[in-house]
């Protein structure tokens, strides 16, 4: 690689899994940036490529191997970076891979900047994994997704160890920011004029743990924030989502009625296996007085299916559960084998094709829910968040209640709330309207 100096550098990025991990790729994009390194632009070769993982599943780990090897495949002279989960727990299996150069885990994220520029200058391999045990860094993230929704980290790690998941291994144990720093961050978010927050973590609802802090604090003082006109809270396990949580978010003008929460499973002794946290009953509860408070809440679910110790029997009984909750979306995904979890140990094991009949059920639940529920709004005008249009495509943006609407683009609405006629229904769900 010929000598440039940062300022000629350029940088690609690629992203697999989470939210958290885009907003954590953005951030060391920015932290690049202001060492003078350009994200790259089409046309151009990159001299640095970095991979922030997923290993959420086996299909996770597979994908992130493919894009690992596609990029060297198309960039042999660029540095080849590769941190996030997967770097995490399969650091030598990353490291095996030919042409990868640096091998990053969780506690090395805030690092990221620093060792992409000592590699570009000394191009030395390296592998930096800090156990999962001694994984202590908390490492901030608030970034623009694009003009209008920013993504705020409030907390990393998880304690929960639910014997399908690798998480905790990957993220380590639950830590967070406080409240102070976080609520400075939104300030910063107002003057850079963003509209929309979205608050993100591993396991959002355990904030504060072993600090005295607390999650509903935290929203407190960030619903108090001026210039920031919405929030919405990325997922909250249905445990840690208290009534209080519940009853603030209704009576606050600025968090969204919209809630993501995990069920995994609508089957208590299939819940067990799983050793979550909760039963069907405490979901069912949370589901009904969000609808007593929010009768107009978007509430979606995670649904794991085919999960070890799920008979037929047992499916069925989560197949009824689900379809009787007055939920709007199901994210719908097969139970992946992954090594070292408890999981394992269950000995009943649910064949692929089996898995698939059960995710197209409960896709087929999900599109019948969502459909219902969007069909409600039909000729009634609701508050838009408007985006920024892209090439060739209409305007779009989100409702309060996260219906996806499309609009005639008009520039001067980017990033503002305008009322919106609901007019017609799309086949993927979203609605062309009209602005009132």
């Amino acid at each position: 690689m010929a000598e440039k100096g940062h300022k000629g550098y350029k940088v690609k990025f690629a992203t697999l899994g989470c939210k958290l991990n885009f907003a954590e790729t953005a951030t060391i994009g920015r932290q690049l940036r202001e060492l003078g390194v350009s994200a790259v632009e089409k046309g151009e070769t990159p001299d640095v490529c970095v991979v922030n993982t997923c290993s959420v599943t086996a299909l996770a780990d597979a994908k992130c191997r493919q894009q690992i090897r596609k990029l060297i495949k198309l960039y042999p002279g660029a540095l080849m970076v590769v941190t996030g989960c997967y770097a995490q727990l399969k650091s030598e299996e990353v490291k095996a891979i030919p042409g990868v150069d640096i091998v990053l885990g969780s506690e090395q994220k805030g690092e990221v900047a620093a060792y992409v520029m000592r590699g570009l200058e000394a191009r030395e391999r390296e592998v930096v994994v800090t156990p999962m045990p001694q994984i202590r860094k908390f490492v901030p993230s608030c970034e623009c997704g694009d003009r209008t929704r920013y993504f705020l980290k409030v907390q990393d790690g998880c304690n929960y160890y639910c014997s399908y998941c690798t998480i905790p291994f990957a993220r380590g144990r639950s830590r967070s920011g406080s409240i102070e720093s976080l609520t400075e961050q939104a300030h910063q978010v107002a003057a850079q004029g963003g509209a929309e927050i979205v608050i993100t973590g591993v396991n959002i609802g355990d904030f504060g743990n072993g600090t005295g802090e607390h999650l509903l604090d935290l929203l407190k003082s960030l619903d108090r924030v001026e210039g920031v006109a919405r929030y919405r809270i990325s997922s909250i396990e249905p445990d840690l989502l208290t009534d209080e949580i519940i009853e603030f978010c209704a009576a606050s003008e600025k968090f969204m009625p919209h809630f993501h929460i995990p069920l995994q499973s609508g089957s208590d002794e299939v819940l067990r296996l799983m050793r979550r946290h909760y039963d069907t009953a405490l979901f069912a509860h949370k589901v009904r007085r969000i609808k007593e408070l929010m009768p107009h809440c978007f509430i979606g679910v995670d649904v794991m299916v085919g999960t070890r110790g799920e008979t037929p029997e047992l499916f069925e009984d989560s197949y009824r559960f689900v379809e009787s909750l007055d939920v709007t979306h199901l994210h719908v995904f097969p139970y992946s084998e992954r090594p070292g979890t408890l999981a394992l140990k269950i000995p009943y094991v649910v064949d692929g094709k089996t898995k698939q009949e059960r995710v197209a059920r409960m896709l087929e639940l999900s599109e019948g829910k969502q459909r219902k529920f969007t069909e409600r709004y039909l000729g009634t005008a609701r508050p838009v968040l408007l985006e920024q249009a892209r090439a060739g495509k209409p305007m779009h943006g989100f409702t309060d209640n996260y219906i996806r609407v499309n609009v005639a683009t008009s520039e001067e609405l980017t990033n503002k709330v305008a009322m919106v006629h609901l007019l017609h229904l799309r086949e993927d769900l979203s609605v062309d309207g009209e602005v009132v």
